[in-house]
């Protein structure tokens, strides 16, 4: 699985929000939408694409913590001691752990306002199929 992150400022700039700090043009947002159209089409292509999803922004998120008085506490998002959170994942079926970090690694290439670039990251995590491979 790759996971990419993103905070709630970063939803607000990509939305082109007046006055958000490291704003989205609608041009940023366009070569952003194309790269990744490209990208899960490749992966597509390839055979390796099993699934891929954006996530909404964190304002939409809603916590189910532990319980208190017997009930679940629930808080909406977004949470102040939060600074990033899962913006989406991808999912992918390929030969190897090395391989789906090379995929990754195509996230770079992706355009985006400076400062977001100097800030982007993605994480590649084996899916554990069974108990067994949860071992630590």
């Amino acid at each position: 699985m790759i996971l990419t992150y993103a905070s709630q400022q970063d939803y607000d700039a990509m939305a082109g929000r007046p006055g958000e700090p490291g704003a989205w043009s609608a041009e940023d947002f366009a070569a952003m939408g194309a790269f990744m159209e490209s990208f899960n089409k490749d992966l597509e292509e390839s055979g390796e694409l099993v699934e891929t999803r954006g996530l909404t922004a964190p304002v939409h998120t809603r916590r189910v913590g532990p319980l208190r008085e017997g009930v679940p506490v629930v808080t909406d998002g977004p949470y102040a001691e939060t600074q990033e959170v899962l913006a989406g994942y991808w999912i992918v079926e390929c030969e190897s752990f090395d391989r789906a970090t090379e995929i990754a690694a195509r996230l770079a290439e992706c355009p985006a306002p400076a400062d977001v670039v100097a800030r982007a990251v993605a994480d590649v995590r084996p899916l554990a199929d069974s108990q067994g491979d949860l071992e630590f």
